[in-house]
């Protein structure tokens, strides 16, 4: 039999992206670029234990906002509200299951960039975010940025969070996002990397400020 994809060299795998069976060239070329590969895919699985880090070269500069300084101090200052947005994406993207790394970065460069605008302008203006599933990522974020300063509010009767501590905390995540997707237009690693921080079981149970130990830097 042949390739269901190019229908010239023979099938050698199954592939549960297009209920078929590919060749494995195929199968390397147009893996997480046109297949939508299930996480659970073994082809997947190898392919990323094999994988190496994308090069410096493959990233933009530019989006990765190397004019903020994250510094240790702020990382340990900073741990639980960094937990609580991570904990937000993953929350968004277990909500969405058709969200790729790609949306999620996409919305936290948005964000990104409106809090730099607010930081050194003072200016404050609603992200141009292009899609409604980069909206509800930018919500979950906003939202949990909100409930941040509640509870300091509630414990210290005011909150010290600064707009240049929550940019600084997307920045992080915005970077921690570049070293964990593969790039290619439909990767699920980075979405997969945050799912395994906080298991569908645990969810409703750990708070974000619980779990501020299982912080992993990048």
């Amino acid at each position: 039999m042949i390739c269901a994809i190019c229908e010239i060299r023979k099938e050698k795998r199954f592939c549960p992206a297009v209920h078929g069976r590919i060749c494995p060239q195929c199968c390397g070329e147009q893996r997480e670029v046109t297949l939508d590969c299930p996480s659970d895919c073994q082809y997947l699985l190898q392919a990323r234990e094999h994988e190496k880090p994308r090069a410096a070269d493959q990233v933009n500069p530019a989006s990765l906002f190397l004019q903020v300084e994250l510094s240790d101090q702020f990382m340990y200052e900073k741990e639980h509200l960094l937990m609580g947005l991570t904990f937000a994406l993953a929350k968004a993207a277990r909500a969405d299951r058709s969200l790729h790394d790609q949306d999620l970065i996409a919305a936290l460069s948005v964000l990104a960039a409106s809090y730099e605008r607010r930081v050194n302008s003072g200016l404050h203006y609603e992200p141009p975010l292009t899609s409604e599933p980069q909206r509800r990522i930018a919500g979950e974020l906003e939202t949990m940025v909100k409930e941040y300063r509640e509870a300091e509010q509630q414990h210290t009767g005011s909150s010290s969070l600064r707009e240049s501590d929550v940019l600084k905390a997307l920045v992080f995540l915005l970077r921690l996002a570049h070293g964990r997707t593969s790039g290619r237009p439909k990767s699920r690693a980075f979405v997969e990397f945050l799912f395994a921080q906080f298991p569908e079981k645990d969810v409703a149970i750990v708070a974000p400020q619980e779990a501020g130990s299982r912080i992993i830097l990048p």
